[in-house]
């Protein structure tokens, strides 16, 4: 019997004529109540799942504690890690965690509020082409910014730099704003190259993220090169962005392929409540600002207290409380093989990583794996599998760490 069907029943017998409400669910691995406590999932399962322990035992281990602000992770085919600090820093980072010196040649970028160097990736052909791709927030005159994305030849060595630096991609239009840049690159398995972003954190950019000729709220798909690749679903529309893939999305600082299904999946932050995963599919709508599940961050309903509506998306989970959602991945690994399958996502606020169990599109079950392992509460940056099936993380503080999961022995 699912919750809310017991819910139901229970009101039946106390004559109750309430309707079952997100406050009346279990628990499940988060003790504190939701914030919109009057909102109903569209179906079950679609939030707090049960608790789900694999008593898996892993130790953290430090590779290095020298970073400011670490945003993201990518692993090059040496074994060697790219690593982005947002003052506007690429590293080399050794397997043993040692730092290089900045790597050169990089464009300059807007530091302020969410800004600065965001993710960095590596071209899946980098051992014939030495491309890697970073996305940032890229700062104009008239004290507008951006979201970007430049691409260049990695030159490694005691001098590590990028030359014949090309930028492909810029959000439009450009706005006044230090927040919700998005930034997260993914790698489709056709090669094109999804580009995540946000609304911009004003009600400007939330007026936008509906509009089909601007860019705020949409993941945009393009080639390494930056054409458009032409099945995308607006090509054609004189009214729309070529670039666009799919819209409605308030921050999506979290996103991976399925490597079961080759889809993107992402985690996109909400308000106070809401953040949801999706599985991003041509041309559809995910809702923000018309739908959403949580409360404005100040308090009182967002979005009119609209969770639902017809030829909009509902997100296949999400958290309320949220777990302010930042990097993920679908562990394939054989270092931890009761792991095989689950979905990871670091959490910000929560300072915690995220298991998810899942049944194809259902989440199944949740655990939380970094309480009272960490000698402080750390906000969780980016998550990412190494080559040795080890789970790395970023700490997104001053110091930074890198740390790695392993079995305990």
């Amino acid at each position: 019997m699912t919750w809310r069907q017991q819910c139901v029943l229970f009101a039946l017998a106390a004559g109750s004529l309430f309707p079952c409400s997100a406050r009346d669910q279990p628990l499940g691995v988060d003790p504190n109540p939701p914030n919109a406590t009057a909102q109903q999932p569209a179906f079950a399962g679609q939030t707090r799942a049960p608790a789900r322990t694999t008593h898996v035992a892993f130790e953290v281990l430090t590779l290095t504690q020298q970073l400011q602000k670490p945003w993201s992770l990518a692993f090059l085919p040496t074994g060697n890690m790219l690593v982005t600090e947002r003052p506007g820093r690429l590293r080399v980072v050794g397997p043993d965690g040692s730092l290089s010196v900045p790597v050169l040649g990089l464009p300059t970028v807007d530091t302020g509020g969410q800004g600065g160097l965001l993710e960095v990736a590596v071209d899946p052909a980098f051992a014939s082409n030495q491309l890697i791709y970073w996305s940032y927030a890229e700062p104009q005159p008239d004290g507008t910014s951006h979201t970007a994305l430049a691409r260049g030849r990695l030159i490694e060595g005691a001098a590590p730099a990028v030359e014949n630096v090309q930028v492909i991609y810029r959000q439009a239009p450009s706005l006044a704003s230090p927040g919700h840049y998005g930034g997260r690159l993914v790698f489709a398995r056709d090669g094109s190259l999804f580009v995540t972003q946000g609304d911009r954190m004003t009600e400007e950019g939330r007026g936008l993220v509906q509009s089909l000729d601007t860019l705020q709220g949409k993941i945009v798909r393009i080639h390494p090169d930056g054409s458009i690749p032409p099945d995308n679903p607006y090509v054609g529309n004189a009214y729309a962005r070529a670039e666009i893939w799919s819209l409605g999305h308030r921050n999506v600082q979290a996103a991976a392929i399925n490597p079961t299904t080759g889809e993107l999946w992402v985690v996109e932050h909400g308000t106070r409540g809401g953040d949801e995963i999706n599985v991003v599919r041509k041309g559809l709508n995910y809702g923000w600002p018309i739908i959403a599940y949580g409360i404005e961050y100040w308090g009182g309903a967002i979005t009119g207290d609209l969770t639902a509506q017809a030829g909009l998306e509902q997100p296949l989970y999400y958290w309320d409380p949220v777990i302010a959602p930042s990097g993920m991945l679908f562990y394939t690994g054989a270092l931890f093989p009761a792991w095989q399958g689950s979905l990871f996502v670091g959490g910000l606020a929560s300072t915690n990583l995220v298991r998810l169990d899942l049944q194809g599109e259902r989440v199944v079950g949740e655990e939380r794996l970094l309480k009272d392992l960490l000698p402080k509460a750390e906000r969780i940056r980016d998550v990412r599998q190494g080559p040795d099936g080890a789970i790395y993380l970023l700490t997104d503080s001053t110091p930074g760490r890198i740390l790695k999961l392993v079995p305990k022995n």
